[in-house]
């Protein structure tokens, strides 16, 4: 069975890169994508979706086939690790402020959402992101003697936890940082649907459109927030069948690194009528142009 579910795996790992690859090669098709803010955005969730992806992944195929590596290597792959999986629902966040501004405060928006200023959101992202690893890092580094350093063995997120309190500070963090988020969600859900009553018309029509999308990042966000009681789960199972604790691994895996993973290009890469076009045309475009080479 385990065998089977990790095959299943590397195939919707696969499937969901190629297309996180094409929207990648699709928002640099054009200019107008590259210097709006949240396609800007958009593209950032896909770089750290695919980064996320990869490194997980390839955390997964040793783990499964006992692969052993270096301390070092290991500690890279946790910061990647780390790291972008809070610049995800960061990102997310963002996205709904900027949907927010476009449709409350249309006459700030050109301001407020420049292209500097999605450089600067970018690298704050990335600042509040990193904050996970600079602590775990530290402690480790601060408890182990240098020689632990050149060991190898099989890479687990758990090597660089030494203490209880570790994890327990980790996970306070993480609630602290979905607690924002969360509010700022609801904040945003709130202000846009009363514009979308006051408003009428076409206005209307793109202010319950703007909408929806939050109410998807706020679904995206959810099944990141899961994320955070997975750990505790998977213990409990742990000491009680080590076989449904590896296809639970799994399953969790699929549904809330995956799953929650493929809603970007379903957001932007199909309901932007923008984007879905050009990446439409990009498409057609290169088969037409193999369609003549043969």
């Amino acid at each position: 069975m385990g065998g089977l579910i990790f095959i299943f795996v590397q195939v919707l790992v696969a499937v969901f890169l190629c297309i996180n690859f094409m929207l990648i090669t699709t928002f640099f098709t054009k200019e107008f994508f590259y210097t709006t803010m949240r396609y800007i955005l958009f593209a950032v969730t896909l770089l750290s979706d695919c980064v996320i992806l990869i490194v997980t992944n390839l955390l997964i195929i040793c783990n499964y086939l006992k692969i052993t590596m270096n301390l070092w290597l290991c500690a890279i792959m946790f910061i990647l690790s780390t790291v972008y999986s809070s610049v995800t629902p960061f990102t997310l966040t963002a996205m709904t402020l900027e949907r927010y501004v476009a449709i409350c405060m249309p006459l700030r928006h050109g301001d407020l959402c420049s292209t500097r200023c999605s450089l600067h959101c970018i690298l704050l992202i990335h600042g509040l992101s990193s904050i996970h690893f600079i602590v775990d890092l530290s402690i480790y580094f601060a408890s182990t003697s240098i020689k632990f350093y050149k060991q190898s063995m099989i890479c687990n997120v758990w090597i660089f936890i030494l203490y209880r309190w570790q994890d327990h500070l980790r996970n306070a963090i993480k609630t602290l940082y979905f607690l924002f988020m969360c509010i700022t969600i609801v904040f945003s859900y709130v202000r846009i649907m009363k514009a979308a009553r006051a408003a009428s018309g076409e206005d209307r029509k793109s202010t319950w459109k703007g909408l929806k999308t939050v109410i998807l990042h706020a679904f995206q966000l959810l099944l990141c927030l899961i994320q955070l009681w997975c750990p505790l789960i998977e213990s409990a199972v742990l000491q009680t069948n080590v076989k449904a604790y590896i296809n639970l691994r799994y399953v969790n895996y699929i549904i809330f690194y995956v799953a929650s993973r493929c809603l970007s290009p379903l957001i932007y890469g199909l309901r932007d009528e923008k984007f879905f076009c050009a990446m439409k045309s990009y498409l057609l475009c290169g088969f037409y142009k193999k369609k003549n080479v043969i």
